[in-house]
């Protein structure tokens, strides 16, 4: 998953976010640009999951949405 992918894509990813993870917040899935690993880590955080599990989850969403 590249920034660009990530950034054109996450008004849509983040209601699959939210489906997946209900107990993360607006403000856990607040998109800021040049800050894509503040988001991933706060994700991270919440949810219990590794880096690199969350990257091939969210690689895997933006596909189903191409």
């Amino acid at each position: 998953m590249d920034k660009l992918q990530l950034k054109g894509k996450w008004n849509q990813l983040k209601g699959a976010v939210k489906q997946e993870w209900a107990d993360l917040t607006d403000d856990d899935l607040l998109y800021v640009e040049g800050k894509e690993d503040e988001l991933l880590g706060r994700i991270q955080e919440k949810t219990g999951k590794a880096k690199d599990e969350l990257l091939t989850w969210l690689d895997k969403k933006i596909k189903d949405l191409d």
